[in-house]
């Protein structure tokens, strides 16, 4: 095999995101392998059937990603924590049934950057992964109502992904810290047009209509504390 060859194909495997996925179920692994091996652009490293083979083949993969079900037999809210011991820049997305305000919360303050569920469609989910990889927050409608909380019609809820990227969760974070759009507009060396228009967007993607929306998302995902945050109600 040519030096050129050999080149193409150690660039071809550098490109793809490599992958860890951990889950207590056979049928679900086996079902998310499926799913995963339809992107070219991934490539499954191990599959773990609980914290003992996850930490192992974290340790030894230094994966891109991690897609967890931290509930599942076998795990539990501790593996998020292993996974960030022995791979600190792997990043991790939370994927469980129908998961509680407190796992979510849980699972986010311990290391969790997106959060799906399992009967998100077969697309969102390989999008979870490519997003993520990329560094965008990614997380299912329904993941998003949860740390919303305050919605009482149930049946409104459905599985549209919220992605926000990095610049707007910093925004978010700027935001909730009672910066107004001028203050951030110096801080992240921006303009106050493209702040106002970042703002906008964050609100659309958060179907929220006001600053206390935001900050609201910003306390559940830990982005602020709850006691360490003010924002003024007239800067909209």
């Amino acid at each position: 095999m040519s030096y050129i060859t050999l080149l193409y194909l150690f660039l071809y495997r550098m490109m793809k995101i490599s992958i860890i996925i951990a889950d207590g179920s056979d049928i679900v692994r086996s079902g998310l392998q499926h799913i995963l091996r339809q992107s070219k652009s991934i490539e499954i490293k191990a599959v773990a059937s609980d914290n003992s083979e996850l930490q192992k083949f974290v340790t030894e993969h230094k994966p891109n990603i991690v897609l967890v079900d931290y509930t599942s037999k076998g795990f539990d809210a501790n593996s998020i924590s292993i996974i960030k011991k022995n791979s600190s820049e792997t990043k991790i997305i939370g994927i469980t049934h129908s998961p509680t305000i407190l796992e979510v919360n849980s699972a986010l303050k311990k290391g969790v950057i997106s959060h799906i569920k399992k009967d998100c469609p077969t697309q969102e989910i390989i999008e979870s992964v490519l997003e993520t990889a990329n560094n965008i927050h990614f997380f299912c409608g329904e993941v998003l109502e949860v740390l919303k909380e305050n919605n009482k019609d149930k049946g409104n809820l459905n599985c549209s992904p919220i992605s926000l990227s990095d610049r707007e969760m910093e925004i978010v974070k700027l935001i909730s810290e009672g910066y107004t759009n001028s203050q951030i507009a110096v801080v992240l060396h921006i303009s106050n047009h493209t702040v106002n228009t970042h703002r906008k967007n964050i609100m659309r993607k958060l179907g929220v209509g006001n600053t206390a929306g935001i900050v609201i998302f910003a306390v559940k995902t830990n982005l602020v504390s709850p006691d360490k945050f003010e924002f003024s109600p007239t800067d909209k």
